[in-house]
């Protein structure tokens, strides 16, 4: 799957692990990528990155204009401490950048063609080893709500000429980037046992997976609708964490109990609920589109990133 030279897309939110991810594999692709972020710095090639702030229009919306794709990873990050300012700005941080890119679209002469909206596979809580697919009712909970909420927008900010995807995106596997790199570290120092009871389910995905996963949703026009982007085979976290201490060629290591996440969590400026909940979900949707999958298994995976 290349790309003309011509073709455009929008990463909103993209100056982080994910965004940057994707952006890279649009450029090597031939894709023009322009990234909005609320401090762009100079980029090489065919990355740009623009200023937004993502709640009023402003020059940005107009590179929306004969986009190919806009893809929306816009929200402040779920790994803090869940105080009242920091929930306000979790929930704004995702409303707000839906609504107003809905606005940017629908004011567009030429629309993009097709709108990806990252969601998260949070929304079903903590669901212990019940599968969860695209149907499976949400949680209760403020991460879960949050979710409810962001979903909500999206729904509520129509653009009748450009296709619609939502992306419920599961835990993403990689070195560059996001919880891996922590917990790999964390097990290099000898603390990557499991955590709590080991038995909650991780929903993982390779990389590699997910960027073909956003291709997908940007050439495909048979895919629209809500998604679980996570892998084929979600694994318990003793699993997970047996895993990488292989992986990694570390020993045996003690398991944190749940006392010893909770304090270490509020060490990290963290929530204990990030490590100690999880959730067994199925990309079914995507498995019934044809999607195959190059890392289904985690061993694979790890092998991968950590050769």
């Amino acid at each position: 799957m290349k790309f003309l030279d011509a073709e455009k897309n929008i990463v909103a939110g993209g100056s982080g692990y994910l965004g940057k991810l994707l952006a890279s594999e649009l450029a090597t692709r031939g894709s023009e990528v322009i990234i909005l972020t609320r401090n762009p710095s100079p980029c090489p090639g065919r990355i740009q990155e623009v200023h937004w702030d993502g709640r009023t229009l402003g020059p940005w919306a107009g590179r929306l204009e004969a986009a190919k794709a806009v893809i929306n990873l816009t929200g402040r990050s779920l790994n803090c401490r869940y105080t009242p300012e920091n929930r306000r700005e979790i929930v704004e941080s995702r409303v707000e950048s839906v609504k107003i890119i809905g606005e940017a679209i629908r004011r567009c002469a030429k629309p993009p063609q097709v709108l990806v909206q990252a969601g998260s596979l949070g929304i079903y809580g903590n669901a212990g080893d019940r599968w969860c697919d695209e149907e499976a009712p949400p949680a209760e909970d403020f991460p879960e709500q949050t979710c409810v909420s962001w979903e909500n927008a999206f729904a509520e900010a129509p653009t009748p000429q450009t296709r619609r995807v939502l992306f419920r995106i599961g835990f993403v596997l990689g070195a560059g980037g996001g919880a891996l790199k922590v917990l790999a570290n964390l097990t290099r120092w000898g603390l990557g046992g499991t955590l709590g009871s080991g038995k909650q389910y991780i929903s993982w995905l390779h990389e590699d997976d997910m960027n073909a996963i956003f291709l997908a949703a940007i050439e495909r026009e048979d895919i629209h609708g809500v998604f679980n982007a996570s892998g084929p085979n979600p694994v318990p976290n003793a699993k997970f964490m047996r895993e990488l201490r292989a992986t990694l060629q570390r020993p045996w290591t003690p398991p944190a109990p749940v006392w010893a996440v909770h304090v270490g969590s509020w060490l990290m400026r963290t929530e204990p609920c990030l490590a100690l909940m999880g959730r067994r979900c199925s990309p079914k949707n995507l498995l019934e589109h044809g999607f195959k999958f190059k890392f289904p298994e985690l061993k694979g995976a790890l092998k991968d990133i950590y050769p």
